[in-house]
């Protein structure tokens, strides 16, 4: 996806849902998994970007998917915690842990193979 449409989508729709658009950081890297898209947001933004119970952040995974689908790349989305992030709730944990393996429990190899199904 040479255009960056991807990075472009994922800013203009963060930005449009935050307090705090200035504080919006996302970076992108491209490996054989796909593109990886990292954001990091105001701290006091989570919550908007999470959503109740992680809905926003599901959608907005599915959303960046379906742009990635017709590049035939597959987009990712990592939410960084931000500094001095504290006290967050049980569903903001889970939902930035999502894509995130390295913060939660191991994947078995069947779990793996189903989340590259698209």
């Amino acid at each position: 996806m040479d255009t960056h449409e991807d990075k472009q989508f994922l800013e203009t729709l963060v930005k449009a849902l935050v307090d705090h658009p200035e504080s919006v950081r996302i970076n992108r890297t491209v490996d054989e998994m796909g593109v990886l898209l990292t954001l990091d947001v105001h701290a006091e933004d989570m919550g908007k970007i999470i959503g109740r119970s992680g809905n926003t952040a599901k959608a907005i995974r599915t959303l960046l998917r379906v742009v990635g689908m017709k590049h035939d790349a597959r987009v990712n989305l990592k939410i960084n915690e931000p500094e001095g992030g504290r006290g967050m709730s049980t569903e903001m944990s889970e939902a930035m842990r999502e894509d995130n393996p390295s913060a939660s429990e191991p994947k078995s190899l069947d779990q793996a193979i189903e989340d590259l199904k698209i």
